[in-house]
C-alpha cells in the first residue's frame, strides 16, 4: 500500500491546496502551504500527485490513517469465506470414532463452512456401497440440526460423498 506524501515529504515548488472543509484555496507555493497547515494544527497531505500541480489537503493525519484502517478492516469483516471442509469416512468406521468425526463436521459447519462428508471404499469394501450410503445416511442425520444436504450422496470412483451447508442463521460462534 502506497502511502501518501505529507508535509515535508512534498518536494513541489507549487499545490493546489483544500482546506479541511473541502473548500479549494487555490494553487499555493508548498511552503506557505505547510505554514497555513501548521497554523492551523492540520497536515499538508498530498492526495494527488499525478496532476501539475499535485492537489494537496489540510487534514488531521493520524485521525485519516486511523479511518482509513477502521474502514479496510469493516470492510474487510463483512466479506464472508467460506471453503469447504472435508470430513473422511471409511465404510467400517466404529460408533465412538463416527462421533468424534461428526463432531468435528458439525463445528465447521458452525463456523461457516461447507463441509464435505465422504465414504472411502477399499478393496472388496466396493462390493457394499449400501454400506457407505447408510453411513452417509446417519452423518446427515446426526448434523441435521446445523447443516442442510446441498448436494446429495453419490458416487465418484471408489468414494460416496454428500456435501453440506451450515443452515441459515444457525451459526455456534455468533451466540
Amino acid at each position: 500500500m502506497q502511502r501518501e506524501r505529507v508535509n515535508h515529504r512534498i518536494r513541489v515548488p507549487q499545490v493546489v491546496v483544500i482546506d479541511e472543509q473541502g473548500q479549494q484555496l487555490g494553487v499555493m507555493e508548498t511552503d506557505a502551504a505547510r505554514e497555513l497547515a501548521r497554523e492551523r494544527g492540520l497536515d499538508l497531505v498530498e492526495v494527488s500527485p499525478n496532476v501539475s500541480p499535485p492537489v494537496c489537503k489540510l487534514m488531521d493525519y493520524g485521525r485519516y490513517l486511523y479511518d482509513k484502517k477502521k474502514r479496510a478492516q469493516s470492510a474487510k469483516s463483512k466479506s464472508t469465506h467460506t471453503q469447504l471442509k472435508e470430513v473422511k469416512y471409511r465404510p467400517n468406521t466404529d460408533t465412538h470414532d463416527l462421533e468424534t468425526k461428526t463432531r468435528k463436521a458439525a463445528a465447521f459447519l458452525g463456523e461457516g463452512h461447507k463441509c464435505k462428508i465422504t465414504v472411502m471404499f477399499r478393496g472388496r469394501e466396493m462390493a457394499h456401497p449400501e454400506r457407505g450410503r447408510e453411513l452417509l445416511d446417519r452423518v446427515v442425520e446426526m448434523l441435521d440440526e446445523v447443516a442442510e444436504v446441498e448436494l446429495a450422496p453419490h458416487m465418484e470412483g471408489r468414494f460416496m460423498s454428500a456435501i453440506l451447508a451450515p443452515r441459515k442463521g444457525k451459526k455456534k460462534g455468533a451466540s
